[in-house]
């Protein structure tokens, strides 16, 4: 009974589902035709709507072609008339040109034909003028002729006395001439020169003091020169050979005497000796081993000294064996004045006066320290200290300038760059400054003599005297052989005379002097 109803209700449910199936299946064709039914509604719509608007954008299309059909037309009618107004406006312009033209060539023509008859004109003036001068040059023949009668000369008797005339005037007003050029060229010349000088000394704070190199040993007493001396000689010989310095030891009180020419080696003598004496042990191998110390000592110095120069004066490039060449000249004198600081000194005021003008300062100091580098081993090798510094300079490959400057310090070459004038005029300066050098009494008398011996050689002098330390000459001229014209001409040929044939620092001013004198007595 039981399973029979179940039976029923599973076929009943079977047949439920089936219709439900079925009834899906009819509603989703139902729904699949609808939907199509649909889409083709609105594919016909979307037809319609698409040729609509195609038709639209024909016609639309059709009126834009008229409208810029009729805008083409329109805008070449306005060209055209354009063209046209432009093409009469140059035609009218041609027109006014050709007929400008025209107006020109008639104005040319009638201008050619008065410049014809103007020729004409000229022409017969010309011949006129030739009738004229030909008159003139047999009138002048005749008043020559005249004038050789009346004044009784010829004419070349007239032209020496003319030419004698005018020379005369000649010399007097060139002597105003060269009076008033010559006042107002040194006026302006000293003045500047003064200012320049003075700064370019007021700057330079190098130390003035010349000092000269000691040659003399103090001993503490006399006893110590036997010691020197050694038994048989041994000592004095030992230090002789090692140092080539020559020891002599006379009646001199407490002191020895250094003879050497080479200042290098004398200055290691000399520190040797007050050490040795100093310590006291002098033997050969104490003398030996003294030696070979202050020898290395004064290498070290040497070049430190060199490099001290370098770097006080700013140069911070120079070779090494220049360097130390520099270095040596702080043990070379020249009329007590000592080489490196008078080169220094040259140096800053070669700078000074550079900076001064222009040109260029560390150039100038270069070429004033090396100026006398010769100095360093003039006693080494044979030749002036100009000559050596030369092949030195050239050696080292120093600049050209400074190779100039160094060959026309002493006026030997003649100075080709501005640089080379200034450290002749820094040499002059150093050298002349007051206490800077000690002249030898007779070098100075026979300088004074030179001077006026020079002045002497000269007509119409009467007496001559070389003051101021031979820094002046004064000349008396005989009044009635001298007139006041000739004493400027005179003046400068002395000059000449004595800057051609003597070498001296700095200046000599020569002074010409002449007076007249009227005397008469009342009686």
């Amino acid at each position: 009974m039981y399973f029979e109803k179940t039976g029923v209700i599973v076929i009943e449910l079977l047949v439920i589902s089936l219709v439900v199936v079925v009834a899906a299946g009819v509603s989703f064709m139902a729904g699949i035709m609808l939907r199509k039914r649909i889409a083709e509604n609105k594919i016909g719509s979307a037809e319609e709507k698409a040729k609509q608007i195609i038709d639209d954008a024909i016609t639309q299309s059709e009126a834009t072609k008229k409208e810029k059909l009729l805008e083409a037309k329109e805008e070449k009618i306005k060209m055209k008339t354009e063209i046209e107004k432009e093409i009469k406006s140059r035609r009218d312009e041609l027109q006014a040109t050709e007929k400008r033209i025209i107006q020109k060539e008639e104005s040319l023509d009638k201008k050619y034909l008065a410049l014809d008859k103007k020729e004409d004109a000229l022409e017969k003036k010309s011949e006129k003028l030739e009738e004229i001068k030909n008159e003139i040059q047999s009138l002048k023949l005749k008043e020559v002729e005249l004038l050789e009668k009346v004044s009784n000369f010829t004419t070349e008797q007239a032209k020496e006395y003319l030419i004698e005339t005018v020379k005369e005037d000649m010399i007097h007003e060139m002597a105003i001439v060269i009076k008033e050029q010559e006042t107002k060229a040194k006026d302006e010349a000293n003045k500047r020169a003064k200012e320049i000088i003075v700064g370019a000394i007021q700057k330079c704070a190098v130390d003035h003091v010349a000092e000269t190199t000691v040659s003399v040993v103090a001993l503490p007493s006399d006893d110590m020169k036997g010691r020197i001396i050694g038994r048989e000689g041994r000592n004095i010989r030992a230090i002789e050979t090692l140092t080539g310095i020559d020891l002599i030891i006379d009646d001199t009180p407490d002191a020895v005497i250094l003879s050497g020419f080479d200042p290098v080696r004398r200055e290691i003598a000399k520190i040797t000796l007050e050490r040795l004496i100093s310590d006291g042990r002098i033997h050969p191998a104490r003398i030996e081993e003294t030696i070979a110390k202050v020898e290395k000592e004064i290498k070290d110095e040497i070049k430190e000294t060199g490099e001290q120069a370098l770097m006080e004066l700013g140069i911070t490039s120079m070779n090494t064996e220049l360097t130390k060449l520099i270095g040596k000249l702080k043990y070379r004198t020249s009329y007590g004045q000592n080489v490196l600081k008078h080169s220094i000194e040259v140096a800053h005021l070669s700078g000074l006066l550079a900076s001064e003008l222009g040109e260029n300062v560390a150039l100038a100091k270069r070429a004033g320290l090396l100026h006398d580098i010769g100095k360093a081993v003039d006693y080494e090798k044979e030749g002036t200290h100009i000559e050596i510094g030369l092949e030195l300079c050239n050696k080292y490959r120093e600049n050209e300038i400074v190779i100039n400057a160094l060959a026309s310090h002493h006026g030997d070459v003649e100075p080709k760059y501005v640089i080379s004038v200034l450290v002749q005029v820094a040499d002059a300066i150093s050298a002349s400054r007051p206490g800077a050098r000690r002249e030898t009494l007779e070098s100075y008398i026979k300088r004074l003599q030179k001077i006026e011996s020079i002045a002497n050689s000269f007509k119409g002098i009467e007496k001559s005297f070389a003051i101021q330390a031979g820094r002046e000459v004064r000349i008396m001229v005989i009044p009635e052989e001298v007139d006041d014209d000739a004493m400027v001409v005179l003046s400068k040929e002395v000059a000449k005379q004595i800057e051609s044939s003597m070498e001296y620092p700095g200046q000599i001013k020569v002074s010409v002097i002449r007076e007249t004198r009227a005397v008469e007595y009342a009686k």
